[in-house]
């Protein structure tokens, strides 16, 4: 399979770390979510009013994501208020249908 380049956003580092970082305070705000998620998961941002690094996030999932491990996905704004960052982000833990 042919792989195309993945055109990186500006930023791209800086913006998923302040992402990330804000749906962990987030679930450390609210511990009883853990209980819903998976061990050891991998975690993909997907930012609804930014585009173009939702589509790179999934791009990267696609590219280097570990087949053995769960995903979950995360969306949420990634723009903030007033320098303030209130973000309830919706967190989707896609079913594996059993094998038989």
């Amino acid at each position: 399979m042919a792989q195309s380049k993945i055109n990186q956003p500006q930023n791209v580092v800086e913006r998923n770390i302040a992402l990330v970082g804000q749906i962990m305070q987030y679930l450390l705000d609210n511990p009883d979510l853990f209980d819903a998620l998976p061990d050891d998961f991998e975690l993909v941002v997907l930012p609804e009013d930014d585009p173009e690094m939702r589509l790179y996030n999934l791009e990267l999932l696609d590219r280097y994501s570990i087949e053995e491990k769960p995903v979950v996905f995360a969306r949420t704004k990634s723009q903030t208020k007033k320098g303030r960052v209130l973000i309830r982000p919706s967190l989707f833990v896609p079913v594996v249908p059993a094998t038989l």
